[in-house]
């Protein structure tokens, strides 16, 4: 007995201390499970799927925000687009045509050239001897020459009794001898006179000069063709080659006929324009390996915006419809039954029109059929359009307003209730939960009043603000 008593009193001392443990335990899950309904709560799913069901109702019976702008009188031009590569119109390399050791190089890379300039020059030394040489022949023969022709006219004086006829045809004989060695003496100096200008290189085009190829002091010989001194290459103008589909090339034939073409070289991003140019040649055949045509356009390049070598999005003009109808590109809509475009009527409410196209591009699009000039067309905003659907119509941005000041201003109360709903979602769940009327939501919400979070207090202030500013 004695030690059951002493083994039951240690746990009648620890009973207090388990009930204090259960009871701090039981209120850590209570206040666990407080704050993950209250994370829930403000979770944004919870937030959408209020917006979603109550929120939906509150949108619906208001009119759809959207942009307009009004249908265009415009010139549109039509172009074909294509890749081209700038090529110069003329490039030269230039080589010594005569052996010899370089004296100066009289030109720096990258300087522009006329035709005629020195480039460089080579030692002369040789061709100059080789020309004295055969001036010198001529000078000898001239002389000879003149003997026999002196000799000649002695036979005739003499007459035949003296002279036999055969030294006097003879002496004939020699002088023409000589006459044509005369010709082959002034041949062989004007032979001389070119390999020693040879020596004196000068630029063949104008243009500009590339990296220099060989250095003074070095020895050139004319025979090598792989051996050059630079390359001048013509960059003004310049020619672009480019590429078009086998399937517009009757069209560009039909506006060749008509006049002379005008082309577009465009930069990267295919909206700089980097020059304007002229169309020369379209080839003679079609390649068989990629069905294109290459055609050849030549352009001024004034500020030698193009350089041999690069790309450039290439727009020919074929043609320019005058005087159309033209609306933006994203206004053009497609369904079941063709393209269409939603029109604002004076009402307010948009109205579903079949419309014909003559032409499209990435932003605009010409209308033959459906719309007249001065319509007002719906470029964004569909979503929750429809046929005969009460619009508030805003202007797209850097275009005057396009719809009245009470079209905006519903757009505006229909952004800041969306906004008061978002700051108020939760205080909306926790006290109006049963209410679906929008007044009735309101009402609820001000007799709460004094429960509100302070978001939603704030979202109400602004409101009410704004409201009593447009009411002034």
């Amino acid at each position: 007995m004695p030690q059951y008593h002493g083994t039951e009193r240690p746990a009648l001392k620890e009973l207090p201390v388990i009930k204090l443990l259960k009871r701090v335990l039981a209120m850590a899950v209570v206040a666990g499970l407080a704050g993950l309904i209250i994370y829930a709560s403000t979770l944004p799913s919870v937030q959408n799927q209020f917006t979603g069901r109550r929120g939906a109702k509150l949108l619906a019976s208001g009119p759809v925000p959207v942009t307009a702008t009004r249908a265009q009188i415009s010139d549109v031009p039509l172009y074909l687009e294509g890749v081209g590569t700038a090529k110069a119109r003329n490039t030269v390399t230039v080589r010594a045509q005569v052996d010899g050791r370089i004296l100066s190089i009289n030109f720096k890379e990258g300087q522009d050239v006329k035709r005629g300039d020195v480039l460089a020059k080579i030692d002369p030394s040789t061709y100059q001897a080789q020309l004295d040489q055969a001036v010198a022949k001529q000078v000898l023969d001239e002389a000879d020459l003149a003997n026999a022709r002196r000799d000649l006219d002695r036979y005739v004086k003499l007459g035949a009794s003296i002279v036999s006829q055969k030294s006097i045809d003879t002496q004939v004989a020699a002088v023409d001898k000589l006459l044509a060695q005369i010709k082959v003496d002034e041949a062989a100096i004007a032979n001389a006179k070119a390999y020693l200008e040879y020596c004196t290189i000068l630029a063949p085009i104008d243009g500009r000069t590339g990296i220099r190829l060989v250095d003074e002091g070095n020895l050139v010989r004319g025979s090598d063709a792989s051996q050059g001194i630079v390359v001048i290459t013509e960059l003004r103008p310049v020619s672009v080659l480019f590429t078009l589909p086998q399937q517009q090339l009757a069209k560009v034939q039909q506006a060749q006929a008509k006049g002379v073409l005008t082309v577009e070289a465009l930069d990267t991003d295919a909206k700089s324009t980097l020059d304007r140019g002229t169309l020369k040649v379209v080839d003679n055949q079609v390649d068989p390996t990629t069905g294109t045509v290459r055609m050849k356009s030549e352009f001024p390049n004034a500020s030698l915006q193009l350089w041999p070598g690069q790309f450039v999005n290439v727009r020919l003009l074929i043609d320019t419809l005058m005087q159309v109808v033209v609306i933006p590109t994203p206004a053009v809509q497609r369904g079941p039954s063709g393209t269409f475009a939603y029109v604002v009527q004076p009402d307010e409410r948009v109205s579903l029109r079949p419309i014909t196209l003559t032409h499209q591009s990435e932003t605009q699009s010409v209308i033959a059929d459906g719309i007249a000039a001065g319509d007002q067309v719906v470029t964004t905003g569909f979503s929750r359009l429809k046929d005969g659907a009460s619009v508030a119509v805003a202007a797209p941005q850097g275009e005057a307003p396009a719809a009245s000041a009470s079209s905006v201003e519903v757009v505006a109360k229909a952004d800041r209730r969306a906004g008061i709903r978002a700051a108020c979602a939760t205080d909306i769940q926790k006290f109006c939960a049963n209410v679906e009327h929008r007044g009735a939501i309101r009402a609820c919400l001000q007799a709460s009043a004094p429960q509100l979070s302070e978001e939603c207090k704030a979202a109400a202030a602004k409101l009410r603000k704004a409201e009593g500013n447009s009411k002034e």
